[in-house]
């Protein structure tokens, strides 16, 4: 063909097909709209006109074989697959009269697949904490038709009353499998109240699996109304350990907040208390800082030019403006929650990081020019920064439930007497003040001998740490008290032994085996076998962990007694077990109130305790 033969003009999306066309090969060739006859064979790619005889397809399939290759192995394909003719696919296929019937038949209630649907919603609404009336709305309901117009949904009703139940006794039921199996466990508690002013208790339980994988379930949030007296709080947790048949001697320890209520009933109950590391913190930082008038008047400026730019969108333009002018990040300022202390160092940093930003919008007018940060309060803060900036990452580091954190505490209080909290050059008197506040009272609070020695287990089997963070005097007294705790494991897993061969005994005697050659020779092997003094056998195991190397400060010590050393250490593995899972904040409970404020939300401040118990497990035990 001759360029002289292409179409002039028009394009490939102008072409319209053949005429009640069959072949496959009218998917690269048209005709031009005008062409009403449809005389003139254009191809689609190169819109070269083609000679071909009425109702012959050769020509065309000749030109994409010397023209287009690649279309034309593509035209055979399509060719040899049966079906593909455009007859056969523009032509509507029937469907059987049984087809078109099923296709608009509901499901049954208790077909299996209106099951699975009805069991993923009500998996949707516990999980995501989303409200059971959704289930209603007539946008949920269009979404459900669209995927499944067979599905007919239940109403809010039976999700409330049939599904929820079902799913939390399910749920339950696999948490207490697992809880059957454990040793030993800690456990948080905390109280709160919701936005309806009801008081609740939570409940955290934390375990370490034999495989050595750290496990962490709410077990409830319970409605707590009577007076929050020691007393009653530890009525309350015996309760709840009886409730999942947990006994209290398998407790290693709670940890908890520093309220008066809760140490009493810690006390009341005779249980081992660990301390909030987070709200000690807290409390130190608080200690520091109160009585500062310069801190509480620079504070104090930073609160009221945060809450001027919250509350005027042009300051907020203006000030988004000025950032960009001066090149600096475009952020917004950040307010103070009075319970977090870091939401306040938070506030600090990024108002001396925006310092020229807002002296620039504030200067601009005279009503605003009283919020400007004088040189003093300008120093003050960053005064404060430096001390208290430091420590924002060990807060959040230690508050993690998913991975060993109470053998950091001891580590971290170490780096604190040495490094971040010590005084340097360069330091104000200010910064070394806030320093030395901090670090006075977190030591005298972590003096207690009960709460020293508990660190102590805890750092000493952490293969990262081991002795290094223990006073050579303490040493001998945790190997000592390690080595009591395994005499009486062994002591304990001896006479259930007796007692499972006992059992064994007192079975009906099945047919007697014929002894084998090598039973004689196993007999005399045992009775020449000299007994290892359980003690010896102890220590030398002690002292070769101790002689082991320690690993990186970054690898993760439950793999490494997971992997081999359970094997090579297995007295010391079940103690790692039992004091590993402990928690170095209550963050797990203070989590679970967290999810509870999504759930008891405005739109949902009816729900019934026992419904808000229900919801808040599963959507943290899903």
């Amino acid at each position: 063909m001759s360029a002289g033969d292409n179409a002039a003009g028009g394009s490939a999306s102008d072409l319209v097909p053949k005429h009640k066309s069959s072949s496959i090969i009218w998917r690269y060739f048209g005709f031009r709209k005008d062409d009403v006859n449809q005389s003139d064979v254009l191809c689609r790619s190169c819109l070269t006109k083609i000679a071909t005889k009425q109702g012959s397809t050769t020509n065309m399939f000749h030109h994409l074989k010397q023209h287009h290759r690649v279309l034309h192995e593509e035209c055979m394909k399509l060719r040899e697959t049966p079906g593909t003719s455009q007859s056969s696919q523009n032509k509507p296929k029937q469907s059987l009269i049984a087809d078109a019937f099923s296709s608009v038949t509901p499901y049954e209630s208790t077909s299996t697949r209106h099951k699975e649907i009805t069991d993923a919603i009500t998996y949707h609404i516990a999980k995501d904490m989303v409200p059971v009336y959704t289930v209603s709305k007539e946008g949920f309901k269009k979404m459900v038709r669209t995927l499944d117009k067979r599905y007919k949904i239940p109403s809010r009703t039976h999700f409330n009353q049939v599904a929820i139940p079902k799913l939390y006794n399910e749920c339950k039921m696999s948490v207490e499998s697992e809880l059957r199996e454990i040793d030993h466990f800690a456990t948080t508690t905390d109280l709160w109240t919701s936005r309806t002013t009801e008081p609740y208790i939570s409940l955290t339980v934390h375990f370490i699996t034999p495989n050595f994988e750290l496990k962490t379930h709410c077990l409830q949030t319970s409605f707590f109304p009577a007076e929050h007296t020691g007393d009653n709080i530890a009525e309350e947790m015996r309760g709840a350990l009886a409730d999942w048949n947990l006994k209290e001697d398998q407790q290693v320890c709670v940890t908890t907040d520093n309220a008066s209520n809760m140490i009493k009933a810690m006390e009341v109950n005779g249980w081992t208390r660990l301390q909030c590391f987070g709200h000690r913190l807290h409390l130190a930082i608080e200690n520091a800082v109160k009585g500062d008038s310069r801190i509480s008047r620079a504070t104090g400026v930073c609160k009221k030019l945060v809450c001027h730019f919250s509350h005027s969108w042009k300051k907020r333009v203006a000030l988004e403006q000025a950032q960009k002018r001066l090149n600096l990040p475009v952020h917004e300022l950040i307010t103070e929650c009075q319970t977090r202390w870091g939401s306040r160092v938070l506030m600090i940093n990024r108002i001396l990081e925006q310092q020229k930003a807002l002296h620039e919008v504030l200067s601009e007018d005279r009503n605003t020019r009283h919020l400007i940060l004088g040189y003093q309060d300008l120093d003050v803060l960053e005064s404060v920064s430096k001390a208290l900036g430091p420590l924002l990452e060990f807060t959040d580091a230690l508050s993690g439930e998913d991975y060993v954190s109470v053998s950091h505490i001891k580590p971290v209080l170490s780096l604190f007497n040495t490094t971040i909290l010590a005084p340097v050059e360069g330091d104000t008197d200010m910064t070394k003040s806030l320093k030395k506040k901090i670090l006075e009272y977190l030591n005298s609070k972590y003096e207690e001998r009960v709460t020293q020695e508990l660190l102590d287990v805890a750092s000493f089997l952490d293969p990262r740490y081991k002795t290094q963070y223990i006073s050579v005097n303490d040493v001998p007294i945790i190997k000592a008290r390690l080595v009591s705790e395994m005499k009486m494991m062994e002591h304990k897993h001896s006479v259930e032994c007796r007692e499972t061969r006992v059992e064994e005994v007192s079975t009906p005697p099945t047919k007697k085996a014929k002894k084998s050659l090598g039973s004689f020779f196993k007999r005399s092997t045992a009775s020449a076998t000299v007994p290892i003094d359980p003690t010896a056998a102890i220590e030398a195991e002690l002292n070769a962990y101790i002689q082991a190397p320690t690993i990186d400060n970054d690898e993760d010590p439950l793999l490494w007694w997971r992997l081999t050393h359970k094997v090579n250490f297995p007295r010391l593995s079940n103690m790692a077990r039992k004091y590993l899972c402990m928690q170095a904040t209550s963050s797990p409970s203070e989590r679970i109130f967290s999810a509870s404020g999504n759930i008891v939300s405005c739109q949902r401040s009816c729900l019934k305790p026992d419904m808000v118990n229900k919801l808040v497990f599963l959507a943290k035990n899903l």
